[in-house]
């Protein structure tokens, strides 16, 4: 029996397109990258000979020869674009922020039940060596009964940047919703559902339209604490993760190793992709009943976002169920809003 190939479409070949979809769609053998949108410089034809190159997106939406659509255009586009894709016929991958509201979100999950079709969130950041690291470790139960957890997106970058949807005060904008979607799934994917959380913003560069810092604590059962911190101004990045439970503490720093890797051309298929270097590994200092301390080094198991798009490529042509459910983004989206 012969491999479904999913021909697919990318409704933007800007950063996201070109290195955080194209090459794994192009490289994975159930997919064809078909059609993307190029509304001003046609570059992607250098790089994808064969592929169709769109001025509009409504261009693309309406090609009928499309199985799938990325959707990776700014953030208060994403629930008009996956709602015109779905009624086209086609099935959906969403980038974060899936869209800007829970109630956004589930009439798209509804739509999508009622024409039978996918509609997949593109949580990227589950697929990382340091996420796998720190999942790798709870797993492990070395760090005992969970007390708090700590995790954090730094950057540095005190000037207004070019993007206007980014920096503008539309829906979605701001780095609350840039970076805390990564966050909220890790914790969602780490420790489930928060029975509480409180939300803190604000705005700290010179004429900033919209939040450059956002701090969100999340309570869970049985007195767990988990604080997620995203910044703009930190010039000296701290850990990504820091796990504290009544046996050990894991410490990990952010690598990124995949996104380093695609800016450098490197293709997916290359045998070093997604493998961090040794100086980035964790750090896992446990306590034994003698009250001695023990440290150890965990290497990160090799990352790829190819393995999501396998995952997206198992559920439509498959039906195997999705790592990231509705209820995980409805509640991340109920989060970041509330």
């Amino acid at each position: 029996m012969s491999k479904k190939m999913i021909k697919t479409g990318i409704l933007s070949y800007g950063m996201s397109g070109t290195l955080f979809h194209a090459p794994f769609l192009n490289k994975h053998s159930g997919f064809r990258l078909t059609a993307v949108v190029e509304r001003s410089k046609k570059t992607a034809g250098k790089r994808y000979p064969d592929i169709k190159s769109y001025d509009s997106v409504d261009q693309l939406i309406a090609d009928r020869d499309l199985d799938l659509i990325v959707v990776n255009t700014p953030n208060y586009t994403h629930f008009e674009f996956a709602l015109k894709s779905l009624k086209a016929g086609k099935h959906v991958l969403v980038e974060k922020p899936f869209c800007v509201s829970s109630a956004e979100a589930k009439e798209l999950f509804a739509e999508a039940k009622k024409l039978n079709r996918c509609i997949l969130p593109y949580q990227n950041r589950r697929y990382d060596s340091d996420f796998l690291a720190v999942k790798q470790v709870l797993d492990s139960g070395k760090l005992g009964a969970m007390v708090e957890a700590h995790m954090r997106y730094d950057r540095y970058r005190y000037h207004i940047g070019p993007k206007i949807a980014k920096e503008t005060p539309l829906p979605g904008s701001g780095l609350l919703y840039d970076l805390g979607p990564h966050l909220l799934d890790a914790a969602i994917a780490l420790f489930g559902y928060p029975l509480e959380w409180k939300k803190y913003t604000g705005k700290f560069r010179p004429k900033t339209q919209v939040d450059d810092y956002a701090h969100i604590h999340l309570v869970y059962p049985k007195g767990v604490q988990l604080f997620i911190t995203m910044s703009m101004l930190v010039v000296q990045p701290q850990a990504a993760f820091i796990l504290n439970g009544t046996k050990g503490t894991f410490i990990k720093q952010r690598t990124d190793i995949q996104e380093q890797q695609l800016l450098e051309g490197m293709c997916p298929g290359n045998p070093l992709f997604g493998i961090e270097d040794a100086d980035k590994y964790g750090v896992l200092t446990t306590i034994d009943g003698n009250g001695e301390r023990h440290l150890e080094k965990v290497k990160s198991v090799r990352s790829s976002y190819m393995n999501l798009f396998e995952d997206v490529y198992r559920s439509i042509a498959e039906g195997i169920p999705y790592p990231v459910t509705e209820k995980d983004i409805v509640r991340q989206l109920e989060i970041l809003e509330g």
